[in-house]
């Protein structure tokens, strides 16, 4: 980074191509932040960068060399950290999973979520009170048919994190997650669902005011901007409308 942003809280998200990610980068540079957009899109990323006054990084979580190249950019200082990288790829039975998506959804949620965690750590020791925030999800809270793949995966994300917290006790890093229930956002289904756009609006049919990306962003931007000596440790997100994982209210006319 320029020496013009060194003297600036600094923040990395990852993900930050659309989504909870890109709603992320703009809210925390509205906050103040100069906002490290990384993810797989070199175009989005760089026009959400231009937007922000941000710093634009081509990043694959999943490719040690590429998360290297993420932490030279970086340097030796960094403030806050939003593992935001992840998703779900399928929603198959575990009698008829497909083994490539199970290895997809647990090499981006949590090898991924690991290995830019390890490489960026120094630089948030070093900023004297540094932040790692990771995007999980109520489904690494209760299971639920045809989401074993992706409940395993964010399951793994949550006990990271717990594992992570208790291994940095004694480092000036927080460790927090937030847990998003129902968020309709642009992409995650359609992605889940290999583009099929019934199967990606039935999710959410009948549902009136599911979670929006801004949402969730604005409660990481909360969770990342509290005193120093106060850790989030989990918040879990919901809409109104879903009480639980399997008890949402849908008005059909």
């Amino acid at each position: 980074m320029t020496d013009s942003t060194a003297t600036r809280r600094t923040a990395v998200v990852t993900g930050a191509s659309s989504g909870i990610g890109a709603a992320t980068a703009r809210m925390l540079a509205a906050e103040g932040f100069h906002v490290l957009c990384a993810a797989r899109r070199a175009d989005r990323v760089e026009a959400l960068a231009a937007e922000i006054g941000g710093t634009a990084v081509v990043c694959d979580v999943t490719s040690e060399e590429s998360v290297a190249a993420l932490a030279e950019v970086v340097g030796d200082r960094l403030d806050v950290l939003v593992n935001n990288a992840g998703g779900a790829f399928g929603s198959t039975p575990v009698a008829q999973a497909d083994s490539d998506e199970w290895r997809r959804m647990y090499e981006v949620n949590v090898i991924g979520l690991m290995q830019v965690t390890r490489a960026l750590l120094p630089a948030l020791v070093a900023s004297g009170a540094g932040v790692i925030l990771n995007v999980g999800s109520t489904a690494g809270r209760i299971a639920y048919e045809g989401g074993a793949g992706y409940t395993a995966a964010k399951h793994g994300t949550q006990v990271v994190t717990e594992t992570l917290r208790l291994e940095l006790w004694d480092q000036p890093v927080r460790v927090c997650e937030i847990a998003p229930g129902m968020v309709k956002t642009d992409e995650f289904a359609l992605v889940r669902f290999e583009g099929d756009e019934e199967k990606a609006e039935a999710v959410y049919a009948g549902v009136a005011e599911p979670l929006t990306a801004e949402d969730v962003a604005d409660a990481i931007t909360w969770m990342v901007t509290r005193p120093p000596h106060v850790n989030i440790d989990e918040l879990v997100l919901r809409p109104r409308a879903q009480a639980a994982q399997h008890k949402v209210h849908r008005v059909f006319e």
